[in-house]
Formats: structure tokens, C-alpha cells, sequence
């Protein structure tokens, strides 16, 4: 079961509606079936910045993203590669892992590449530990993970000048049931 609290901020530095969520998912087989649900129904280009402890579930979401895109490919944190890209699916999944880069290196990735779709085909990019990035994208999903045990996490979804897709709408009225 899920227990979803949904509010909307007005963000004080911009003239623009955000929306969060707060969900708790029982088990990280809920983490990933979100994962698929937001593959399945993010708009391309879309960006993810996920937050959370090392196994806290941002991974797991990434890998259930991929498998709502169709993706065939076995995906994997990309910890030393930095960058993974899971081509011929629905869209390109950019999976980009900044846990072992300084908010001064990252700069020289030029990550806005990918999101902006400059020298890449656009699709959706999946940021973690993306609380190292010096600066955003204009419109993006964030998502922090906090585990409180084994099988228990917290997840705050914010949207930043994004609007949620219908089909996600619908997942979140449809498991707060």
C-alpha cells in the first residue's frame, strides 16, 4: 500500500508551481514498479535528479525506468563509467552517476548535452547523487529517497516546471486508494 501526501509550493525565486509528493513504498519491488511507471509515461526529454544514501532504491528506480521504456539491457549504476546510455528502446535512458565527481567537475560532462538534447538524440536522463550538480536543468523531476529500514523508504517527488503526465496522475490516484 501506498501513503501519498501531495501539496503544491509556490517556489519563492520563481513565478512558477511545483509540486511534491511524499510517498512511502513497502519494499524495493515497489521502488522499481514506480521506476516502470514513469518509464512508461514521461514525456521525452525528461529529467530525473535522484537523491538518497547509497541503497536507498535510486538504482532500482533507474533500472524499473528502463524497463518502462522497453529497454533490453541489463542496467547497472554507473558509478566509475559516470555515463551509461541504453539506446532503442522508446526513447534513449541517459543513466549519469555523479557520486564520485565534485560539483567543480562536473561542469566539464556538460551535462545540459543530454537534457537539452545537443549532440544527442533526446530522451530521458536519470541523474543520481545529482545533489553534486552545481546547477539544473530549467524543468526537471526530483526525487529523494530516505530509507528508514530494510524494506521501508521515503520518497519526496518534486516537480520543478514540470507538469506530471496523465498516466502517472492516474498511478498515484489509483495507489493512494
Amino acid at each position: 500500500q501506498y501513503n501519498i501526501k501531495i501539496g503544491f509550493n509556490i517556489l519563492p525565486s520563481q513565478s512558477n508551481v511545483q509540486l511534491s509528493m511524499r510517498i512511502v513504498l513497502a519494499g524495493i519491488e515497489k521502488t522499481h514498479q514506480l521506476g516502470i511507471c514513469l518509464g512508461e509515461s514521461l514525456d521525452v526529454p525528461s529529467v530525473l535528479l535522484l537523491e538518497g544514501d547509497l541503497g536507498a532504491g535510486k538504482t532500482s528506480l533507474v533500472q524499473g525506468v528502463g524497463e518502462g521504456l522497453g529497454v533490453s539491457e541489463l542496467i547497472v549504476s554507473p558509478t566509475f563509467t559516470l555515463i551509461n546510455e541504453y539506446i532503442g528502446a522508446r526513447c534513449p535512458l541517459y543513466h549519469l552517476d555523479l557520486y564520485r565527481i565534485s560539483p567543480s567537475e562536473v561542469y566539464q560532462l556538460s551535462l545540459e548535452t543530454y537534457w537539452e538534447g545537443i549532440e544527442t538524440e533526446p530522451g530521458i536522463t536519470a541523474i543520481e547523487w545529482s545533489e553534486h550538480m552545481p546547477y539544473k536543468p530549467y524543468s526537471y523531476i526530483s526525487i529523494h529517497f530516505t530509507q528508514i529500514d530494510e524494506d521501508i523508504r521515503n520518497v519526496e517527488i518534486s516537480m520543478c516546471r514540470y507538469v506530471l503526465p496523465e498516466a502517472l496522475s492516474d498511478f498515484f490516484k489509483i495507489k493512494s486508494h
